[in-house]
């Protein structure tokens, strides 16, 4: 009985996994510069948090100065241009999303129905190669076009036509357009990328089956691949919501070559926090600006998450 009894025990327990660091300890080598990068660059700054509720001193530093309250914040709303930078930062963060998309999915499958392996790579290296210029390249590129006394526009379009040239960094009305086709240009690469890696994920027997039945080209796009790419357009409108108070500061401050009388139609949330700290060394208020983005940012993630839960479980995050 009690060698029967002490077999039963010796079954019950669940054997003891042996840790191969040998084999694991490569991996975690690997990961570590960007654990090391992680923790510098986005944990170590949460420390400035507190500068957003204090009167900034640099005499006395960050502990010994004091305390203001909400005091910081009172800049962001109470500047009579705080409904325009608000108004530009979201509405085009939204015509961003909007558009990147539907011209990333667009690229992404018509490189997929290339079928020289070369030439796709070709495709996409070329599509990527904007995604990877820093602004400042990208913002003089544009100058050579847009240049009123010397641009490719002005010289090598509208002159021959007889038409007169336009002073591109003063007319305020074509900037949204210029600023939305730019965006897309510099950024269709990376987004094509994710949405080419979800389609060459679908399955062959898909399109094989819609092809037996029939199917033309169109409706295989519409009914296999659009459908199928939902998890990843929900994905990617999530961590876009999330980004919606936010705005690249080398798109709206570069292009523009801060000119002022652009402001209307450039400046968004992160340029207007730019040009104040310079004008007045407030580091306290950039700070509160950045606390602010974060928490409406994140609020919005929130927000976002649960919306897309309600409808489709599936396709949430959290």
């Amino acid at each position: 009985m009690s060698g029967n009894k002490g077999a039963a025990l010796t079954l019950g327990k669940k054997p003891k996994r042996k840790i191969r660091w040998k084999r694991i300890f490569p991996f975690y080598l690997m990961a570590l510069p960007g654990l090391i990068y992680m923790l510098v660059n986005n944990y170590l700054p949460m420390f400035g948090i507190t500068i957003a509720f204090k009167k900034l001193n640099f005499r006395e530093g960050i502990f010994g100065s004091p305390w203001c309250g909400f005091d910081n914040f009172k800049f962001l709303f109470a500047s009579s241009d705080a409904w325009i930078i608000t108004r530009n930062t979201i509405l085009y963060n939204i015509a961003f999303f909007l558009a990147g998309n539907i011209v990333a999915i667009t690229i992404a499958i018509l490189i997929n129905e290339v079928q020289r392996k070369k030439a796709k790579k070709v495709y996409q290296s070329l599509i990527l190669l904007p995604y990877l210029m820093s602004w400042v390249i990208v913002s003089y590129l544009a100058f050579t076009f847009l240049s009123a006394e010397t641009g490719m526009i002005n010289k090598s379009i509208l002159q021959p036509l007889g038409r007169e040239g336009v002073n591109w960094y003063q007319e305020k009305q074509y900037w949204p357009f210029i600023l939305i086709f730019v965006n897309v240009w510099k950024g269709v690469g990376y987004s094509m990328i994710i949405y080419l890696s979800s389609i060459v994920g679908i399955s062959v027997d898909y399109y094989e089956a819609a092809r037996i039945d029939g199917a033309g080209k169109w409706q295989q796009i519409k009914n296999i691949t659009l459908p199928l790419l939902k998890p990843t357009i929900i994905t990617l409108f999530i961590l876009s919501v999330g980004q919606i108070f936010r705005s690249d500061f080398g798109l709206f401050y570069q292009m523009p070559r801060n000119s002022g009388s652009l402001y209307s139609v450039t400046r968004t949330l992160d340029v207007y926090i730019y040009q104040a700290l310079m004008k007045n060394n407030d580091y306290a208020m950039s700070s509160a600006a950045s606390v602010y983005q974060s928490i409406v940012g994140f609020v919005l993630i929130v927000g976002a998450n649960k919306l897309v839960k309600r409808y489709d479980s599936n396709s949430a995050l959290f």
